[in-house]
């Protein structure tokens, strides 16, 4: 299904003001130094990221900026990420392939972001991030084109800027989901839309998300109606990690002891022997291959939802 081109402009948003001021073509969506023209207000920058919600970086919001360097370092070889990862390229590419611009929401130290790069035929690809620490690892990984900008999901500074929005694993951290999914609705183009993955099944809970500043694990159909709620039409929703659920309902009645003081249970999830890994990542490998050959799954560790705005 192709992306439409829409003939709305793109807007940059003053956070002090509101007051709109259209994007050019090749322009960065929020610029180093811009000022708006309404008010003057100019947003503060560090380190060359600009900072739309400086009161909240690198604090213990949505979740531990102390542990960047550690996913980035996980999130290259553990079999969950690199399974996801495929699956995400291979929805935008089924769902929005004549996308030119992507935004992703929550991009961490940058890993999603390396992948999508692969695709090529970007005109715009942006990554926002509340935490300067893991923006400052995804600006190691990524070219100098890709934008990227510290700011709060629940308040996107833009209006029709990107044919896609991605929040991968992001917003169950964030209390107010609903808000950013509106947020979400605004920034991307008409006929763009959004590419959603999150957490599922309350019965899963564990210290493992409390460590992880987890607000919740969705419910069936939860996700689904939040993102209908906040306007798009959904066209793409499917479980994520089923044949890999027994494992992962045992490893939770099991418990990983601890609780949310204990800064060594989110290591734990990832401490897998080289073998273990590959073997896992076969099996997740095989059910990404059948869920982008058409099967959706009915229950799983995660959910994955692709959306279109109306």
């Amino acid at each position: 299904m192709s992306t439409r081109r829409s003939h709305v402009p793109a807007t940059r948003l003053c956070p002090h003001c509101g007051a709109s001021q259209p994007i050019a073509a090749g322009e960065r969506v929020w610029p180093v130094g811009w000022a708006c023209a309404n008010c003057g207000t100019s947003p503060p920058a560090a380190e060359g990221f600009p900072l739309f919600c400086p009161q909240l970086a690198d604090t213990l919001t949505g979740c531990d900026p102390a542990g960047s360097a550690f996913l980035a370092k996980a999130e290259e070889h553990h079999f969950w990420f690199r399974a996801r990862n495929r699956l995400l390229v291979g929805l935008l590419q089924r769902h929005f392939p004549d996308s030119r611009s992507l935004l992703e929401i929550g991009c961490g130290a940058g890993n999603v972001l390396v992948n999508m790069l692969r695709r090529g035929n970007w005109d715009r690809i942006a990554g926002a991030e509340l935490h300067i620490s893991g923006l400052r690892i995804a600006r190691s990984r990524l070219p100098p084109e890709v934008e990227l900008v510290q700011l709060d999901a629940t308040s996107i500074p833009a209006t029709n800027a990107f044919d896609v929005i991605g929040a991968f694993d992001v917003l169950e951290h964030i209390e107010q989901d609903e808000v950013a999914l509106r947020e979400m609705y605004r920034a991307v183009k008409p006929g763009g839309g959004v590419l959603i993955a999150v957490p599922q099944h309350p019965a899963l809970w564990s210290v493992s998300d409390e460590v992880a500043y987890h607000q919740r694990r969705y419910r069936r159909g939860e996700l689904e109606r939040k993102v209908s709620a906040a306007g798009f039409r959904i066209v793409f929703s499917s479980s994520y990690i089923f044949f890999l659920l027994p494992m992962l309902v045992l490893n939770r009645l099991l418990g990983l002891g601890g609780g949310k003081e204990d800064p060594a249970a989110i290591a734990r999830e990832f401490e897998l022997a080289p073998s273990i890994n590959s073997i896992l990542g076969g099996i997740t490998n095989a059910e990404v291959a059948l869920t982008l050959a058409g099967m959706r799954w009915p229950i799983g560790g995660s959910r994955i939802v692709v959306a279109r705005r109306k």
